[in-house]
């Protein structure tokens, strides 16, 4: 047997250090280091078509001109937000991370998946429950049965730790997907650590990621997450995979929202959103419909915004609520948005329009349960604050879009088209944009069509002007 090594890595980051260290010199933090006892490998242990031995030939440097190049074939699922967020399909070979917070549904999305997919075989391995508990939640999924297939016919189900046992059953079974629920639940015989362990989860990772590329097997991983909301184990493990999702949402409502974080095969700014059911997820191919509440009455504070996610345009319900301070600091609040930004806004609106809100409590809330970075929005959240403010309703059928500037002035915003098409097709009535979005030249008349949409679109230049002409 190969000697023993000990090392230690950094719970936070992965760092891999000699001697044990206080503070760790990759990620800053202090007292993450843990002993772990790491084995060489014996050449006698099988392991996923083992590590090629220096006799073998080695590939060799090829011109980047040489190189043949056919579009990648990519496995369309029967969920579209799904297809969505990978950027058109499953890619053969890729390693797509899903992490979420526990309870949110991430096992329900993957077995969901599993037991639809038509003639595909699906290998689900699960480390943290049994196979009769799987059964009883696909029984409760009740998935629709494809054309000519009995319900889950082509889904198996292993439950399994160990990778050696893994790799062996897929030898068996040739599966043409596998999903494994979760990475921190395996060990390998090559690392004596814990599962879960710094060690372990990189090992794991490294070996499924072996076998996706040589077999062109796409592989799912689920994965925990910290208290912090990162994904647990090291940060190696972002890097190593090809597509990370992040499953978000409250488990105390019904909407869910599946994250693009990283892409190498698509665009990392898409979206999906599902709604939980008691037969399992259905996806919302309307976000704008359940992001905007139904009112009989106006009320003041209220208002819509256009904002784009990756490249599906949605309007969302934009709140706000100005009252006078009861403490000495007055409270400023924002959920679903930035505080910085929204400190931002409010100095631009006492500076630049005389609004007087230093000594007024705000609250800021995008309704929906989803967090919102497009600049976009500045518009629509600084008419609702002043609309709380002066206790003025804004009118129905009314959106925003447009980005606010230091100086008060309205910025133009990228794909302005698709926002008012979207504002169109649900019915809005006017909506105040950019004028630095409209064509300022005969020649630039491409640049923004007006004749084309039946919704008045109303450009303005200044935050003074969009107040005064919704308030007088």
């Amino acid at each position: 047997m190969a000697k023993t090594k000990i090392a230690y890595f950094c719970q936070s980051c992965g760092f891999e250090s000699a001697k044990w260290l206080g503070k760790c010199p990759s990620c800053q933090q202090w007292n993450t280091f843990v002993e772990e006892i790491l084995e060489k490998p014996n050449a006698s242990v099988p392991n996923w078509k083992a590590s090629p031995s220096p006799t073998q030939r080695a590939n060799k440097p090829v011109q980047v001109t040489d190189i043949t190049f056919s579009e990648e074939h990519r496995l369309l699922t029967p969920d579209k937000e799904f297809n969505r967020v990978l950027g058109g399909g499953i890619v053969a070979g890729s390693l797509v991370l899903i992490g979420g917070e526990p309870g949110i549904g991430k096992s329900t999305l993957m077995l969901q998946l599993a037991l639809n997919m038509p003639n595909i075989k699906v290998l689900y391995v699960s480390g943290e429950e049994s196979d009769k508990q799987i059964k009883m939640r696909a029984e409760r999924l009740a998935p629709q049965p494809a054309a000519g297939k009995a319900i889950g016919e082509g889904c198996f189900i292993l439950t399994e730790t160990s990778t050696q046992n893994i790799f062996k059953q897929i030898e068996e079974l040739e599966p043409d997907l596998v999903v494994v629920d979760s990475i921190q639940t395996l060990h390998s015989a090559h690392i004596e650590s814990t599962p879960g362990s710094v060690s372990q989860v990189r090992e794991c990772t490294a070996e499924l990621l072996r076998f996706a590329k040589e077999s062109s097997t796409p592989v799912f991983l689920i994965g925990h997450i910290t208290k912090d909301g990162m994904i647990a184990g090291p940060k190696i493990l972002e890097h190593m995979v090809d597509t990370v999702l992040q499953f978000e949402g409250d488990r105390h409502h019904v909407y869910r929202i599946l994250r693009t974080i990283k892409n190498r095969f698509g665009s990392a700014s898409e979206l999906g959103i599902y709604e939980m059911l008691g037969e399992g997820l259905r996806e919302v191919s309307n976000p704008s419909e359940i992001l905007l509440s139904q009112r009989d009455e106006p009320l003041s504070g209220i208002t819509i915004s256009a904002t784009l996610e990756g490249m599906r345009p949605m309007l969302i319900e934009t709140q706000a609520l100005v009252s006078t301070s009861a403490y000495g600091t007055p409270q400023r609040t924002a959920t679903g948005f930035d505080t910085k930004r929204m400190s931002m806004l409010l100095a631009v609106l006492e500076k630049r329009c005389g609004f007087k809100l230093g000594a007024k409590d705000v609250f800021l809330n995008i309704t929906g349960g989803i967090r919102v970075e497009d600049p976009a929005i500045d518009l629509g959240l600084a008419a609702a604050i002043i609309s709380s403010h002066e206790d003025i309703p804004i009118p129905f059928k009314t959106c925003f879009a447009g980005e606010i500037g230091l100086s008060g002035e309205i910025r133009a915003v990228n794909r302005v088209e698709q926002r008012i098409a979207e504002a169109q097709k649900l019915g809005f009535e006017q909506i105040f944009i950019s004028k630095y979005n409209m064509p300022t030249a005969a020649k630039d008349k491409k640049r923004l069509d007006l004749s084309r949409y039946t919704i008045n679109v109303i450009p303005v230049g200044r935050i003074e002007e969009v107040f005064g002409l919704l308030f007088g």
